[in-house]
């Protein structure tokens, strides 16, 4: 079936960063839609990664309120919003990722369709300095200049200069909150901001595109958009021993409009598990 939910439609992309730099190429070609940008509109509203704005509420549900906000400032009933966050990797210790959600809201249609990429190549970090010279050493670790740094005073959490992507700013500022009486260290951290960081804006093409696939997945009874997974079971059984394991045996495919469901199995298994995944086999 043909995908004529968006063909046509004017999509506001929620940005004030440049994401339609990378977004709207995809969106255009894989969706046909006309995308469209608000340059007066402020997501930082929503949160921001330093911290002096909280953000609305969880991963999705800050993205969905930036997209709704957008939609209505720009008078169209079709928007896109990515929120990313950073952290420890939830499969591999000691390794940082960062987990990129692109949301698609179809207020004339009822739907929303989430695409999702995480990536461990991240320039997520951050170091306390007490001269310029440890300040130009933290920062080449992260690509500067290229990637854009902050530079803060952490005990005052006002103080905060961004999108620093020249040496002599960052002299400047560094010196400046060294001048301070009672400021012994400032702390430097990346720019996760993604028109600081195209380390990040490389994942969120990769989430575009897995939100694209899945705009792409259209329910076998009605044709909507988004026919996605929603639920597995984990009961497959090991070659081995032949109990059930934790590993996926199904994956369970819906529909937000109609309610269909349908089972398919993993393209990924070959209909077994590894005895190296079974608890009885490697207690």
């Amino acid at each position: 079936m043909e995908n004529k939910y968006f063909k046509y439609r004017k999509i506001i992309i929620a940005t004030k960063h440049e994401k339609e730099k990378v977004m709207a190429p995809i969106l255009e070609r894989e969706l046909c839609v006309q995308v469209i940008i608000s340059k007066d509109f402020d997501t930082d509203q929503f949160g921001t990664f330093t911290g002096d704005k909280k953000r609305a509420g969880n991963q999705l549900e800050a993205a969905r309120k930036k997209a709704l906000e957008a939609m209505k400032h720009a008078g169209v009933d079709l928007g896109i919003s990515s929120e990313g966050s950073f952290g420890s990797h939830p499969q591999i210790p000691w390794v940082s990722s960062n987990l990129e959600l692109v949301l698609l809201v179809d207020k004339l249609n009822g739907i929303e369709i989430v695409g999702q990429s995480r990536s461990s190549e991240t320039n997520f970090s951050g170091d306390y300095v007490s001269s310029v010279e440890e300040a130009r050493e933290v920062v080449q670790k992260w690509g500067f200049p290229i990637h854009g740094v902050v530079v803060r005073n952490k005990e005052n959490g006002k103080i905060i200069y961004k999108g620093i992507t020249t040496d002599a700013e960052l002299e400047v500022r560094v010196l400046e909150l060294l001048g301070r009486i009672f400021v012994r260290k400032v702390f430097i951290e990346t720019d996760l901001r993604a028109h600081m960081n195209p380390t990040r804006m490389k994942n969120i093409v990769s989430a575009t595109e897995d939100l694209v696939r899945n705009a792409k997945s259209l329910c076998p009874e009605c044709g909507c958009p988004g026919f996605v997974i929603f639920d597995v079971k984990r009961e497959l059984r090991c070659v081995g021993c032949g109990a059930d394991t934790n590993m996926v045996s199904m994956c369970i495919y819906g529909c937000q409009k109609c309610n269909y469901k349908e089972d398919r199995v993993p393209t990924n298994t070959q209909g077994y598990a590894d005895p190296g995944e079974c608890d009885k086999c490697n207690p």
